[in-house]
């Protein structure tokens, strides 16, 4: 303790370290094994017990969500880049390929995503992320339909569960890349109008 009676700044500083080092575990592992990884794996590569982990982390859902936190720097830099697209059409058209390799991130991971998007469940650490999401892709929907080149029957979240199923069979490697790009033009012939269809 020190003069003011206060503990010292020795355990907050353990506490934030194994929470950055179960965050590094994490990622390594859901890259290399997907999100069903063990989870007493990563409190291990963590140098920490599984209570600890549960400390922090009290499901799989909130561990992946806060790993897919550290990651979202990444669509932030994208959405950034969106932003200086004068046309609409293609920004739409970018965010919903930058939202694909997002959700392509870990083997497995459109499954959770999909399920929290769906139940709306507010004690689903996934559903916010998938909520911001939507909503920012709901954003790139009014905008591109106000030049017309958007069905207006066409909604965000459509899109988003449109992009997390190309995700969901790039990740199970049901098809070679040439039927993902095929899959990916269905879906753009699917929300644009008829006229500017190729």
């Amino acid at each position: 303790m020190d003069a003011t009676g206060q503990q010292g700044r020795k355990p907050r500083a353990d506490v934030q370290r194994n929470r950055a080092a179960l965050l590094e575990a994490a990622q390594r592992h859901f890259l290399r094994d997907g999100v069903g990884t063990s989870l007493e794996a990563v409190a291990k590569e963590a140098g920490v017990g599984p209570a600890t982990l549960y400390r922090h982390f009290p499901t799989r859902e909130a561990l992946l969500a806060a790993v897919l936190q550290t990651r979202s720097e990444e669509l932030v830099a994208r959405r950034t880049e969106i932003a200086r697209l004068g046309d609409a059409c293609e920004a739409l058209g970018q965010w919903l390929r930058a939202m694909e390799e997002y959700f392509s991130a870990f083997s497995g991971l459109p499954e959770p995503l999909m399920a929290a998007a769906r139940a709306q469940e507010p004690d689903n650490p996934l559903t916010l992320p998938c909520d911001t999401l939507i909503a920012a892709t709901e954003e790139y929907v009014r905008a591109a339909r106000l030049t017309g080149c958007v069905r207006p029957s066409v909604q965000g979240y459509d899109l988003f569960l449109a992009v997390i199923s190309v995700a969901w069979i790039r990740s199970t490697r049901a098809a070679d890349e040439e039927s993902v790009d095929r899959l990916r033009a269905l879906v753009e012939n699917g929300y644009r109008e008829r006229g500017d269809r190729e």
